[in-house]
């Protein structure tokens, strides 16, 4: 009886049985300036069969791999053969041709061929193919020639390879990073300051404040300063710092709506 109750136990413990795949998964990865690229894929192998025209009809969609969708990832904005694509991920699909190959983005990560829905593309471009000096036994897709604001999307197959352009405006990006960084400066000065005045060490939260407002002027940083020169007994520096509060904040909705009647009723408070 106890054998008898031990073998499931032991058949229960076997390792799961992990064989090769006929097509493994492969992923392959660029950074171009700021922007992360990627492309997911599974990898079919020619095994002595005539891929293009017969084992892939020409003129019919391609999942642009095997097993899952071909995925196209972008962590920004870039252009795909001239063709502007938001940031995100994407289906790849290829219609291959004897001439010019379709090559489309699908943001249907999970379509196949007879899923494939054209009311879901977001890019639809004609690449022409070229041969291969030495066959290619895997499908492989990689990049290549990378710069700082373009890169090449390559597959490669049999005899063939396509090369997909990819742009994307490092520059602009790099701007945009840039101001947002440096739009933020003040703030942590301010914070600090406010930190310092509310804990009664008000010299340091002038000076930490003064560096605040060198940076950026904000209707916040020079309210706070009011009022560490009202704490200071400079009066007139502090009246004249609420008149700046109150022509900075406005029209900003977050001055109008939060803080300009407890700014108006702190300052009635002031003898």
């Amino acid at each position: 009886m106890l054998l008898v109750l031990l073998f499931p136990v032991a058949a229960s413990a076997q390792p799961a049985l992990d064989l090769p795949q006929v097509s493994p998964h492969a992923r392959t990865e660029q950074h171009v300036g700021i922007t992360d690229l990627a492309i997911d894929y599974s990898s079919p192998a020619v095994k002595a069969r005539k891929i293009w025209g017969e084992l892939l009809p020409y003129d019919k969609i391609w999942r642009a791999g095997a097993n899952q969708a071909t995925k196209l990832i972008a962590s920004r904005d870039f252009g795909f053969a001239g063709v502007a694509v938001k940031a995100g991920t994407y289906s790849v699909f290829i219609t291959p041709t004897k001439a010019k190959w379709t090559v489309v983005l699908n943001t249907d990560l999970g379509a196949t061929e007879a899923s494939h829905d054209a009311k879901a593309d977001v890019a639809t471009v004609s690449i022409a193919p070229s041969s291969l000096g030495a066959p290619r036994e895997r499908l492989l897709w990689y990049f290549t020639d990378t710069a700082e604001d373009k890169t090449s999307l390559d597959l490669e197959w049999e005899r063939v390879r396509i090369r997909i352009p990819i742009t994307v405006d490092t520059k602009t990006q790099v701007l945009a990073s840039i101001d947002a960084a440096t739009g933020e400066a003040w703030r942590p000065h301010f914070a600090s300051a406010n930190y310092l005045f509310e804990h009664g060490d008000v010299d340091r939260a002038l000076t930490l404040v003064d560096r605040s407002i060198a940076i950026q002027a904000t209707w916040r940083n020079e309210w706070l300063r009011a009022q560490i020169m009202w704490k200071k007994g400079n009066k007139p520096e502090a009246k004249a710092e609420v008149e700046r509060v109150q022509k900075m904040g406005a029209g900003d909705s977050t001055y109008e709506q939060f803080f300009k009647a407890v700014i108006a009723k702190t300052v009635a408070g002031w003898k």
